[in-house]
């Protein structure tokens, strides 16, 4: 289905043949997106610095040309001129100890938008599940959002915080031993530390696809964010295939109005641009 006037039509968080993780032609994205009825897209290809060694995608996981990518993306970008308006980003990997290198990278290249996202729980990736071994999904839940904590206090150099329960996507019951309520310490600590630095929360439409039936961070999480003044909310659907583009960004709208949002945000070198929700 096509987006009309009436729905939010930026997506800010999407994946192409740049990461190691999907196999989809940059352009077949776009064209993707058009056809959704997308007007601004930022491409935000994973980079995750000290990516342990991959069982599946091997020791390069989720490194990135950046050279490339920028001179790749520079040029695609002005084909796509009044047809799509594109945005290049990136999707950092946290881990406490990266802040200067990412530091470093952030002030080199000049990207549009850098989404901060935890994928890693003392080195493993919740996605293959060895993390849960031995332990309870609320667990491993609760180490997740403490080390976002850490990570947030050590790296800095990113403008929203990914997809922030990611990690319950791949617990073994998934929400069954979720809650904002049950983990409200450690989320509003990770919440207040947004605030206070100026940074914001994504919306991360993937969590509907991955069959939680909520958006990541659940919409207690995006209410209790406004509720203690954050403002910058983007949305994407962090799409690795162009069929994904703009994945329920039907509902992504009404969501927002629900948790107390007037506005959404997009990023243009690396500033907030706020935008009525339609």
């Amino acid at each position: 289905m096509k987006l009309d006037d009436s729905k939010i039509r930026g997506d800010f968080h999407m994946h192409t043949e740049y990461s190691t993780d999907s196999s989809a032609d940059v352009r077949s994205m776009l064209e993707a997106s058009v056809a959704r009825g997308l007007k601004t897209v930022c491409v935000t290809d994973h980079l995750d610095m000290d990516y342990p060694p991959d069982e599946e995608l091997g020791d390069a996981a989720f490194q990135l040309d950046i050279e490339t990518y920028f001179a790749d993306l520079t040029g695609i970008k002005e084909e796509y001129r009044g047809t799509l308006d594109i945005r290049i980003g990136v999707e950092l990997g946290l881990q406490p100890h990266l802040g200067e290198a990412y530091k470093e990278l952030a002030e080199r290249y000049p990207f549009d938008f850098v989404i901060g996202s935890l994928h890693l729980i003392h080195g493993m990736d919740p996605y293959y599940g060895k993390v849960f071994e031995g332990r309870t999904d609320a667990e491993v839940y609760r180490e997740a959002f403490r080390e976002t904590v850490r990570c947030l206090k050590k790296v800095t150099s990113f403008d929203v915080l990914g997809h922030l329960d990611y990690v319950v996507r791949y617990g073994r019951r998934q929400a069954q031993e979720y809650s904002y309520r049950a983990f409200a310490d450690e989320i509003d600590e990770i919440l207040k530390l947004l605030i206070s630095e100026g940074k914001g929360l994504e919306m991360n439409m993937a969590g509907i696809k991955y069959g939680l039936g909520f958006a990541n961070p659940h919409p207690d999480v995006l209410r209790r964010y406004r509720e203690l003044g954050g403002e910058i909310v983007t949305v994407g659907a962090d799409a690795h295939r162009p069929d994904h583009a703009a994945y329920d960004f039907e509902e992504a709208g009404d969501i927002l109005r629900a948790c107390g949002f007037r506005y959404y945000t997009e990023f243009d070198g690396r500033r907030p641009v706020f935008l009525p929700i339609p």
